[in-house]
């Protein structure tokens, strides 16, 4: 198994709605369930259909808001993505998820302009010890599911609740397509809620995301990426996995997660 896509057939029609139809292979198999997909290799796809979507070289995607409807069904699914509203400096774009049926995921993309503001660059986030510092984290693979199995962890340190964790994966999004570096680490960033959770293994309560927010002040490039993350549980059943995102020129984004915090049964 080389990829965790395979395509069956895209159509656009004659308003420029692309849709694409897909089988998963059981490397983007779930880690809550054996019979779901994981929520990182799914984001992954939706980026490669956006990453293809009447691309104008004048703009770039900014933020990518991703909402999980329910249950992603592993087996094949289709992609309906289009111009929700059009324009010459910002757009948006809307992709939907759907299997069995039933819309799984709901995703809103801004598309936005792009021009030369080297002279107000400007950044607060830091960047990090690269991947190379970091010894090989073996404990990610407590996490069931191919996906989880099919990558790649080093951590450069971590703590129930925050840490550090580089990810890769030599994996394609698409088989017999090579990935684009922006695919390849937008299909990995959904997995910064497993990386510092606060309880040890096995754990007692269940805590997955509901969404996933994306947003890149630049684009990334290469094929590691840094996850800097903080997950904090309230006190009401909710909590939230925040996340700088690194690649190895330093962050360029950052990602949230809001969870829902679930008893697990004896």
């Amino acid at each position: 198994m080389t990829a965790y896509y395979q395509l069956i057939q895209r159509e656009t029609d004659a308003q420029g709605t692309v849709t694409a139809h897909y089988q998963s292979t059981p490397l983007a198999q779930g880690a809550w369930n054996e019979h779901e997909q994981h929520m990182a290799p799914a984001t992954g796809i939706i980026c490669a259909e956006l990453d293809q979507f009447h691309p104008r070289d004048s703009m770039r995607i900014g933020r990518i808001s991703l909402d999980i409807l329910g249950l992603i069904p592993a087996g094949e699914f289709k992609i309906v993505t289009k111009v929700i509203r059009p324009g010459k400096t910002i757009e948006l774009i809307e992709s939907e998820m759907s299997a069995q049926g039933k819309t799984c995921i709901a995703a809103r993309t801004w598309r936005m302009m792009t021009q030369n503001s080297q002279q107000m660059l400007g950044l607060e986030d830091q960047a990090v010890d690269g991947p190379d510092a970091a010894p090989v984290w073996e404990g990610i693979r407590k996490w069931p599911g191919g996906f989880i199995q099919s990558i790649e962890a080093r951590s450069l340190g971590r703590r129930a609740g925050k840490g550090i964790v580089w990810l890769r994966t030599q994996h394609e999004m698409i088989e017999g397509q090579p990935s684009s570096d922006f695919v390849r680490l937008m299909g990995l960033v959904d997995t910064a809620n497993g990386i510092v959770p606060r309880q040890d293994w096995p754990f007692q309560w269940g805590f997955p995301n509901l969404d996933l927010q994306i947003h890149l002040h630049r684009m990334p490039s290469g094929q590691w990426l840094g996850l800097e993350t903080a997950q904090q549980y309230g006190e009401d059943g909710i909590g939230l996995t925040s996340s700088v995102l690194h690649d190895l020129h330093g962050p360029f984004g950052r990602s949230e997660q809001i969870l829902t915090l679930r008893k697990l049964a004896d």
